[in-house]
């Protein structure tokens, strides 16, 4: 067992929706909470939601939450004796967690060196399957002549992806050799700006395959459980839109399967905290490891609705204690979650970023949903960061029931002053294939994007736009919000809530 470390105050490396749930655990337990902003952060909600707050730099990230040295300082200034890294920017950086530890401060996280095994695919890779793991068939290099013998023995269609990173940068699918020597010097390319290293790796492109994934946790001294699986699989350009837990697609001789496998790689890399362990799921029950994420998970609500257990409390507790707080047997489903990302983003102009101030926010309630919100009425959507503003997350005893009552929130949901993908999630919550659980990770660009766009381009009714006026000013729901979540997009339904001249919800 690892020696336990003393944690009263925590330094939360982040900012927007993730900043604010972790400060909402950190209360819970009694512990202290530091905020960092940047300069374009200074009034954002995740500064005024902290014990105390820490200016870090100007609003590039790199000045600012990717500088190591300016978060290491406030650290030292706030007195703080741990740092949580949330997700993104430096969550899953080697150096960053050894440079935490090597200041004498606790990394809410795994080890620096399970970080970088388990952020290079190819060590990934060796790892999952020395571990008994299926991995895709598949070969690694820089070398475009060398990949295109073996990419003959494994056959087309293939997927060439840069070795190190993830979230589908320099991703590309090929289905002969002429494309494959394109894709390998672009994904290069790509691979040697964002991670400073040029290695690509080939694999076989497997055809309408569910993305599912294992949250497991692990005390960093080889002991490991599982939180069950979560569905991802509505993923628009390889990000994640919609997730659930548990998988609708998966029964439980599959789920034992990948549990199992999940645990195996936890238990081999001695894993530490939370983590997430990531596979292609095939029409035919085949599973193959994609790769693991060493963090906590955007999608991380769902899972937590529907075991009762806060993944960020645990992560803690690892870190505090050097041992799990609970066992398997204390691990239990009761239910179904279901999840929408909110994103500062517009549809009817191919999903381009938005920036800009919300003048208005809403954000549903209710004894079923959850939200993790980054933003309220007033505050900055700044062009710097990533565009996600909140969570909405729905709890039911059963699948339909949570789809419901997501659907039901996110009609609720109103941000008037920068559009957001709200019509393009009530839309897509309401599609007969996601009711019938019929996709897998192409379904949304290879079927629902087009008949959306038509629907979210035809000019907004103007009777429409005055019963929705009237409704919001009665305090009611835009009418039609309540109907049934089959059938095709509906323009009256996707307006959401009524909107100014010239602002979005």
């Amino acid at each position: 067992m690892a020696r336990p470390a003393s944690v009263s105050k925590v330094l939360i490396a982040n900012r927007g929706e993730i900043a604010c749930r972790i400060a909402t655990t950190l209360r819970e337990m009694g512990l202290r909470s530091v905020a960092v902003y940047s300069e374009a952060d200074a009034g954002a909600r995740h500064v005024r939601v902290a014990d105390e707050a820490c200016g870090i730099g100007a609003a590039e990230p790199r000045a600012s939450y990717l500088n190591v040295e300016a978060l290491l300082g406030a650290a030292r200034e706030s007195g703080a004796d741990a740092i949580h890294p949330g997700y993104g920017f430096l969550a899953e950086n080697a150096e960053f967690a050894a440079a935490v530890e090597g200041a004498g401060l606790t990394f809410i996280g795994p080890t620096a060196e399970q970080i970088r095994a388990m952020g290079d695919k190819r060590a990934a890779r060796a790892l999952a399957a020395k571990a008994g793991v299926p991995v895709v068939p598949g070969a690694e290099g820089a070398d475009a002549g060398a990949l295109a013998k073996a990419a003959k023995k494994i056959g087309y269609p293939l997927m060439v992806k840069a070795a190190l990173g993830g979230g589908g940068k320099g991703m590309r699918v090929v289905d002969d050799e002429a494309a494959l020597r394109e894709a390998v010097e672009a994904t290069a390319r790509v691979s040697q700006a964002a991670f400073g290293d040029a290695s690509v790796y080939v694999e076989r492109r497997l055809e309408r395959a569910r993305h599912v994934e294992v949250q497991v946790a692990g005390d960093g001294a080889g002991q490991a459980i599982h939180l069950f699986e979560r569905e991802c699989s509505l993923q628009r350009r390889h990000q994640k839109v919609v997730e659930e837990c548990p998988s609708p697609a998966v029964d439980e001789r599959l789920r034992e399967r990948l549990t199992f496998a999940a645990v195996a790689l936890a238990k081999a890399v001695r894993y530490r905290g939370a983590g997430t362990v990531e596979f292609l799921v095939t029409p035919e029950g085949e599973f193959f490891f994609l790769e693991m994420n060493t963090r906590l998970q955007v999608e991380h609500p769902v899972t937590e609705l529907a075991t009762g257990i806060d993944l960020v409390r645990l992560q803690l507790e690892v870190a505090r204690d050097g041992a799990l707080p609970l066992g398997q047997g204390h691990v239990t489903l009761r239910g179904h979650a279901i999840e929408a990302r909110v994103y500062a983003e517009d549809p009817a102009r191919n999903f381009l970023p938005q920036a800009g101030e919300a003048v208005r926010v809403r954000w549903p309630a209710g004894p079923f949903v959850r939200v993790d919100a980054g933003i309220e009425s007033g505050d900055a959507v700044p062009m710097h960061y990533d565009p996600i503003l909140a969570k909405i997350a729905a709890f039911a005893p059963e699948r339909r029931r949570a789809l419901e009552r997501l659907t039901a929130a996110l009609d609720d949901a109103m941000v008037h002053g920068v559009a957001t993908n709200l019509p393009f999630l009530r839309a897509l919550t309401r599609a007969r294939a996601v009711l019938a659980n019929d996709v897998d990770t192409e379904w949304i660009e290879r079927e629902f994007l087009d008949g959306f766009a038509a629907v979210a381009g035809a000019p907004a009714p103007e009777l429409a736009l005055a019963a929705a006026a009237i409704a919001e000013m009665i305090g009611a729901g835009v009418p039609g919000a309540a109907a049934s979540a089959a059938g095709a997009p509906d323009p009256f339904v996707a307006l959401g809530c009524w909107r100014l001249p010239g602002l979005t919800s």
